[in-house]
């Protein structure tokens, strides 16, 4: 509890939100302009300094096959500026990104006829038409002024200047002094309206390689993506969201165009600013700069393809070298379904903490596991509850499995008890309260409800609504989802040296 004190006292001291008898309450501001872009300002006049957030409404789940990563793709092109920041001569650039363009396309269709022998490929072709964009790349590095956009942010004392990418969204952040917020006004704008998709086949390589040193050459990151490859057979959470390697050698720079020109517009768009503001000059400085980018003519395509029932366990093993891991997980709900409100108390119930059942259980009492985790999502669509661990050697993932599962039907069982549904609610609570403890902070919170749910309130009535949850609802809700039929497993294996490996 005294614990807890300290994180409301540090928060409150911020004037981010207030107490409304036992409810929290945010003085979030909040305007649509006529391109239909929604701004949600938080003032904050505690320190000289402002975060700014701008979220767009799109993430891997958008994509299809064929351009897998896009979404994460695009994060990193938006950086390399548009035909005003990046360059000293926009129009020496064109012709040249043409040229690249043109022999981008000819390389990927040499590349298609490879992968059959019978389709006639030629190696010496690709190698040729590899070196031919090379040389332009060079040529066009003359007119390129490297990460004048970062470079500008830093120079006006921006901090926590960045990125990030999911499966439902995307967003652009930086803290800045409060007195720099119009430059942050003119440079976003002018990326969303002029962006030069620049050194593209360069970038494709770097996040080509973000994959190798993230995925293919880590146990967790080799793990995570057959899991939910297995566990989704339709729905687009399916594939990883730094794309399909096949698609990152291949996807060429005017598809990424095409994705950003459906995707990325003020009426697909949440911005966040959260600092020492007012909100009626913010909403007049951002009317200037973006009310007059035009909106899509109507809202993106949702994504239709529903995930269908499972009719049955699905297991799968990972071979890799390294330590053995374990992942299991059930179809859980979207975020605001209410059972989705009752998944998240369970999975605190679980693993919040010291005392949280499976701790207790599988790395204190029976010490089976280094560590061991249960999560709930919160997503756009009917995502994932899942539990990981790490075996304690010299202890497999199937006796974590065992002893998972037994706690798993304790909840379906027997009902939880009053003090340990208080406890996580209170942990539940402080973690949202210790969300809100800084200006990024709130303003990646606030965006990121609104863009899932439409209404950043959302995050407010989640919390009541998670007070209300009671040992009845826990029970009926495990029967529900912990089921074998519902259920997914993988185990990272350690690879088997072959015979001619150890002579």
């Amino acid at each position: 509890m005294a614990k807890r004190a300290v994180i409301l006292a540090a928060a409150l001291s911020l004037g981010l939100f207030s107490f409304a008898g036992s409810k929290v309450t945010l003085d979030v501001k909040e305007k649509t302009l006529k391109n239909r872009l929604k701004i949600l300002v938080v003032e904050n006049h505690t320190a000289p300094v402002v975060s700014c957030l701008m979220r767009f409404k799109v993430g891997s789940v958008d994509e299809r096959p064929g351009i897998t990563g896009t979404a994460h793709l695009l994060e990193h092109m938006l950086f390399k500026g548009s035909k005003q920041i990046g360059t000293t001569n926009y129009e020496a650039e064109v012709p040249i990104m043409k040229k690249i363009d043109s022999l981008a396309t000819l390389l990927r269709a040499e590349q298609h006829k490879l992968q059959n022998v019978l389709w006639g490929g030629d190696s010496a072709k690709v190698k040729s038409l590899r070196g031919q964009i090379a040389q332009l790349q060079d040529e066009q590095k003359k007119y390129v002024i490297k990460d004048e956009l970062w470079e500008t942010y830093l120079e006006n004392g921006g901090t926590g200047l960045n990125a990030s990418t999911g499966n439902d969204g995307t967003q652009y952040y930086v803290a800045l002094p409060a007195n720099r917020l119009e430059l942050w006004a003119w440079l976003e704008s002018d990326r969303l309206r002029n962006p030069v998709l620049r050194e593209f086949y360069s970038e494709r390589d770097v996040v080509f390689e973000e994959r190798r040193l993230r995925t293919d050459t880590q146990p967790f990151g080799k793990l995570f993506e057959q899991f939910n490859a297995l566990a989704f057979n339709a729905h687009p959470y399916h594939w990883p969201v730094v794309g399909w390697p096949g698609d990152l050698k291949t996807v060429l720079r005017e598809e990424v165009e095409v994705f950003f020109k459906q995707y990325y517009a003020p009426n697909n768009a949440i911005m966040a600013v959260v600092g020492d503001v007012k909100a009626d000059e913010v909403f007049a400085m951002m009317t200037r700069y973006f009310e007059d980018i035009p909106p899509f003519p109507q809202p993106p395509r949702p994504v239709f393809t529903d995930e269908p029932k499972q009719e049955g366990e699905r297991r799968a093993e990972v071979e890799f070298e390294a330590n053995p891991l374990l992942a299991i997980g059930y179809m859980g709900r979207e975020i605001a379904h209410p059972d989705n409100e009752v998944l998240d108390v369970i999975a605190s119930i679980l693993s919040d903490g010291r005392t949280s059942r499976l701790y207790k259980k599988i790395v204190e009492e029976k010490k089976l596991a280094v560590g061991i985790n249960a999560s709930n999502s919160s997503s756009r669509y009917p995502d994932l509850f899942y539990i990981t661990a790490t075996p304690l050697t010299p202890h497999t993932p199937a006796e974590i499995e065992t002893a998972a599962y037994e706690e798993l039907e304790r909840l379906k069982n027997e009902p939880v008890t009053e003090w340990e549904l208080q406890k996580v609610k209170n942990q539940l609570d402080a973690n949202f309260i210790r969300s809100l403890s800084s200006n990024t902070g709130t303003a990646f919170g606030l965006a990121t409800v609104t863009a899932l749910t439409g209404d950043w309130r959302y995050a407010l009535q989640n919390i009541e609504n998670l007070k209300k949850v009671t040992a009845a609802d826990v029970m009926k809700v495990a029967k529900q989802y912990f089921t074998k039929s519902n259920r997914t497993v993988v185990t990272l294996v350690t690879k088997e040296k072959s015979p001619a490996a150890e002579l």
